[in-house]
């Protein structure tokens, strides 16, 4: 089978993609899908809180969906699923296998990644104790609930503050549940202010930073955990121990981008993000394919997935209408506050505005952000606060890009050394 355009994963990324490839110009589009719907996570994602940025109005997961599905079927874009991807590479053939057809071998023109990320399971953990039943992640935890009418538990810990474990923790509570509390390694919480907000403080739900669970107890079923204080250097203080009886314990620890069928294409991959390394236009070291969405790196919002993923299918269709026109990458470089920057080069002739999106390593106070061209400050940036649970992000304008020097650009931070 030959197609222009291949997209792994429908999901809000693939979704976006392909509605983006078609408004410029590409027809032949298929996309493929592991799940037996379109939308990936955000079927079970019942709250509301998305489309601000995009519809400014809140929706719930899936009624954000349902408006990119209803132009994929619109447009008549062609989409398989339940069909796993099992093989990609560098010369552009995917091999997908489903019950219908079993193994399919597919050239394309150009490919878009968009496979989306997988939760850290206790696995990853190494927490010491037994292995009985009522330890789960917060997404597995939220399919039970909002898709399959289960609850999990009556008494709970979550371990970990990301958005789905703070997300999960209102909606146990509004089940019935006791969630007895939120405990983070970290000094500074995972998610969004708005979700510690809106699902902790407004349920009195207490949130433990820097404590971790240490043991867990029970032998068919969980019956508690023990959590203790860490240190600065994130060592357990074994005098501040804690037992907390419970049935259930939820993990939220962090999300990994779901990058496995990448090795055999030999995309280069940046070790923080755990997604490819990408120029501004989305595509890899390997020319024609691309990336977008939590494959390339965890967002906080479904709304900056969506506007990403249109990048990568314009610029997928540019490059099969062979428009794309590169002229000298850069690299963009950062200093020890900033944990990651992507895209991680650009192209310095780009006609259009480049937005490059970062996380921060620590929580920052009166924070004036800096992109450096050489000794030159090109952009510069105030904010009262920074923190890794929020992804911020700097505009380029094409008036800048068309009149830098060529050297590789450096994205630094000064900030008040007290920290909140």
């Amino acid at each position: 089978m030959n197609k222009d355009l291949v997209i792994i994963g429908g999901g809000p990324a693939g979704m976006a993609a392909a509605i983006a490839a078609y408004n410029n110009g590409i027809k032949d589009i298929l996309i493929l899908e592991r799940n037996d719907c379109l939308g990936g996570i955000l079927g079970q994602c019942i709250h509301n809180g998305f489309g601000l940025h995009r519809f400014n109005e809140e929706l719930t997961g899936p009624e954000y969906s349902a408006k990119f599905e209803k132009k994929i079927k619109e447009y008549n874009i062609d989409y398989k699923l339940n069909s796993m991807v099992i093989d990609l590479t560098k010369d552009k053939k995917v091999v997908y296998v489903n019950e219908k057809e079993g193994i399919v071998e597919i050239k394309a023109k150009a490919i878009i990644l968009a496979m989306g990320c997988r939760e850290r399971s206790r696995g990853a953990l190494n927490i010491p104790g037994t292995r009985p039943s009522g330890i789960y992640t917060a997404g597995a935890a939220q399919k039970f609930v909002n898709i399959k009418g289960y609850l999990p538990g009556k008494h709970i810990v979550i371990l970990g503050s990301g958005d789905i474990g703070l997300i999960m923790a209102r909606r146990l509570t509004l089940e019935g549940a006791s969630v007895k509390c939120v405990c983070e390694l970290m000094p500074y919480s995972g998610g969004l202010n708005r979700n510690i907000v809106q699902c902790l403080n407004d349920f009195n739900i207490p949130l433990k930073l820097e404590h971790t669970v240490i043991e867990i107890f029970g032998k068919e079923r969980i019956t508690g955990v023990t959590i203790v204080k860490v240190d600065k250097n994130r060592k357990p203080i074994l005098s501040t121990k804690e037992y907390i009886e419970c049935d259930c314990l939820l993990l939220s620890v962090g999300l990994i981008p779901e990058n496995e069928i990448i090795k055999k294409a030999e995309i280069k991959k940046d070790k923080i993000t755990g997604g490819a390394e990408v120029d501004e236009n989305r595509q890899t070291n390997i020319e024609g394919i691309f990336e977008c969405g939590n494959a390339l790196h965890v967002h906080d919002l479904v709304d900056f997935v969506s506007e990403e993923a249109e990048i990568a299918g314009k610029s997928a269709a540019e490059y099969i209408l062979q428009k794309i026109n590169i002229k000298q990458y850069i690299k963009i470089g950062h200093d020890y506050a900033i944990r990651y920057v992507v895209p991680q080069k650009i192209n310095i002739n780009k006609d259009e505005d480049i937005k490059i999106y970062f996380r921060v390593a620590d929580t920052y106070k009166d924070v004036i952000i800096k992109l450096k061209d050489g000794e030159k400050n090109i952009i510069s940036r105030k904010r009262p606060k920074v923190a890794p649970g929020e992804m911020e992000y700097l505009v380029i304008n094409k008036n800048i890009t068309n009149s830098l020097s060529g050297k590789d650009l450096f994205l630094e931070m000064v900030y008040n050394n007290e920290k909140n």
